[in-house]
């Protein structure tokens, strides 16, 4: 029953998104308060003062709504921008339509990478479901990991499916298209990149590097550092502190952000 629901929820909110309802729009424009110490807060703050010019770029975008900070904005303040999902499935049934109503945003079935070209893609072979395609990696040793500490086992319990016995849909590969930062940044004329928002289950750090921050300058970065190793997520905070940001953690993720552009003593502190 409480999954029943909890899917029931997931389709009326998707649904009222996906058509631009009236209601769920103006619920965010109107009446939305986030507390300016929180992650939704600062976006809310940071998309108003950037204003209509806003421009993203999303790689790991999944289904476009689950656990996503930014979706709510976009919808709301009408950013511009390129949000990348690999995984077919997802982005048939979800992203491509949730967008479709968004002439200003490009959905694209593609993965980055420092070239432009092929590769493959690492993901749960017997589920669809949100927590599943979260998990869906470059790193092979990523998923397998998922498994053996027991999140897959648990994931499947609050679900109420079991583990497969046969191990070879465990993890499966799925070919992915791969578009370079290069490439993407020129094909959609993203000479300004208000925020990079990234989710790839432990290649955070790669997509960091391959958009080249000194160059493209990013005014905002929220990355996931939980796949990080502790000495590759320091490396990356070096990078980017290098590189002018100031950087906080907040749960899974860590943002990132121009010390030109910290106007935000609430979040970042003073």
């Amino acid at each position: 029953m409480k999954n029943a629901i909890k899917s029931f929820l997931f389709r009326l909110r998707f649904n009222l998104s996906a058509s631009n309802n009236f209601i769920f729009l103006g619920y965010y424009k109107y009446f939305y308060r986030p507390k300016k110490d929180t992650l939704e807060g600062l976006l809310s703050d940071y998309s108003k003062n950037i204003g209509p010019s806003f421009n993203v770029i999303q790689v790991g975008a999944n289904d476009g709504i689950t656990h996503d900070p930014i979706h709510k904005f976009i919808k709301r303040d009408k950013w511009s921008g390129v949000l990348l999902e690999p995984q077919y499935y997802v982005f048939e049934k979800f992203l491509s339509k949730i967008y479709r109503k968004h002439p200003n945003i490009t959905v694209l079935n593609a993965a980055m990478g420092y070239k432009n070209g092929t590769s493959s893609i690492y993901k749960i072979g017997f589920s669809t479901s949100r927590w599943a395609t979260g998990l869906t990696t470059f790193d092979r040793k990523t998923l397998e990991k998922a498994f053996e500490s027991g999140h897959v086992a648990r994931k499947c319990a609050k679900e109420g499916i079991e583990i497969p016995s046969d191990t070879s849909i465990h993890i499966v590969e799925e070919p992915v298209q791969i578009v370079s930062a290069e490439h993407l940044i020129s094909e959609y004329n993203l000479d300004k990149i208000d925020l990079l928002m990234i989710d790839t289950e432990g290649f955070d750090f790669e997509i960091i590097k391959m958009i080249d921050i000194n160059a493209n300058e990013p005014g905002m970065i929220i990355f996931e550092h939980s796949h990080l190793s502790e000495g590759d997520y320091q490396t990356c905070i070096a990078h980017l502190q290098e590189n002018n940001y100031t950087v906080k953690k907040d749960g899974a993720n860590t943002i990132a952000i121009k010390d030109n552009l910290n106007q935000y003593p609430a979040y970042f502190g003073d």
